[in-house]
């Protein structure tokens, strides 16, 4: 069987193994259920029917409570924070190098260069705040080490909180960092600021 467009078909698993590919409208005609394990193409793991969003508007199939299991650990967070400081920095450095070439007074050059000092921290938040709350659930960083943030119950954060808790990491830099060292200390591997938001950091399941 070649379908035309292989993007909209998935390999469905029957009786314990992989057959197919099938169409949308195939696997209506199967009857699928909702735990039913199926794949794309473009995925590297099987998922159930029910957690894969075009299948459930598709068959009706109710959205799974999914509890967090896997959670990012120190390291993972603290590099993909320097990743974000490493592009952030990047970015905000081009820009003022190239608005320094259009100042010929020396002094406001400077003056400028040395703004960056306060450019380069707000960007940063701001981008954790928009970031976090959008539909990839986290910066750069994180997307780059499949890592996310969510809610206590896996499920995407508000703009609200997502301030809340980018606001509360005060608490968790001062004094000399204790917050953050209380991921060590717990199973879900939260901060401070994490605890006191009500938030998760977690990572792709294992497989």
């Amino acid at each position: 069987m070649e379908p035309s467009n292989f993007s909209d078909t998935y390999i469905l698993v029957i009786n314990g193994k992989p057959e197919g590919p099938f169409t949308l409208q195939e696997l209506k005609a199967r009857k699928i259920k909702p735990g039913d394990f199926v794949r794309t193409d473009g995925m590297d793991d099987y998922k159930e029917a029910q957690e894969m969003p075009q299948l459930r508007e598709l068959f009706g199939f109710a959205r799974p409570m999914v509890i967090p299991q896997y959670f990012a650990g120190f390291d993972q967070r603290l590099l993909a924070s320097a990743l974000d400081w490493f592009f952030i920095s990047g970015v905000c450095i081009v820009i003022v190098f190239f608005a320094t070439l259009f100042i010929s007074n020396d002094v406001l050059r400077v003056s400028v260069a040395f703004s960056l000092l306060f450019i380069i921290p707000l960007a940063k938040i701001i981008c954790h705040i928009v970031m976090e709350c959008s539909a990839k659930q986290g910066t750069f960083g994180k997307q780059i080490l499949k890592i996310k943030v969510c809610d206590m119950d896996g499920e995407r954060i508000g703009a609200a909180r997502s301030v809340k808790r980018n606001l509360l990491k005060i608490v968790s830099v001062l004094p000399f960092f204790i917050g953050y060292l209380f991921s060590f200390f717990n199973k879900q591997q939260q901060c401070m600021h994490d605890m006191l938001a009500g938030t998760l950091v977690t990572k792709e399941r294992l497989i």
